[in-house]
């Protein structure tokens, strides 16, 4: 595999350009993804919102549009189909009867686990050089300050 040159600040689009490492970062991902997942039928997007519902809270089409970056008609477009496969089912929030929470049925959760089980035998293939928790932590620190609004532009 070659190798990436060392980042540079001052190059932006470049290699050492955070946006562009996070996009390359990503696609690798989750063609590596996309590889552990293909003999299941299974794919990328369905996987991430059976990885969020296996907390078994239930959650919002808003929260999973949000956590899975999938846009409204995309989303619902899955679910339905996911809710079709008898993996998903949605139920009226008890706090809130306007919203409909969906959450993993039964067979959601089996094929959930052996999706994930799946998930982490082909990860585990990759060299272990990298520090996993430390990359966690960093990748979590920078979504919190990229979520934070951006500053207002500076008015000459």
């Amino acid at each position: 595999m070659p190798s990436t040159p060392a980042p540079r600040p001052d190059d932006p689009g470049g290699a050492g350009d955070v946006s562009f490492l996070l996009t390359r970062a990503e696609r690798l991902a989750a063609r590596r993804l996309r590889a552990a997942l293909d003999e299941t039928g299974c794919s990328v997007d369905a996987w991430r919102v059976l990885a969020l519902l296996a907390d078994g809270r239930g959650h919002g089409m808003t929260a999973i549009a949000e956590r899975t970056l999938l846009p409204p008609p995309s989303l619902t477009r899955l679910m339905d189909q996911l809710v079709d496969d008898g993996l998903v089912h949605r139920r009226v929030d008890p706090l809130d009867r306007r919203r409909v929470l969906a959450g993993l049925t039964p067979h959601g959760m089996a094929v959930r686990a052996d999706l994930a089980h799946r998930v982490r035998a082909h990860w585990a293939t990759l060299p272990a050089d990298t520090d996993d928790a430390l990359l966690a932590t960093l990748l979590d620190r920078l979504i919190a300050r990229l979520e934070l609004p951006a500053p207002a532009p500076a008015v000459s």
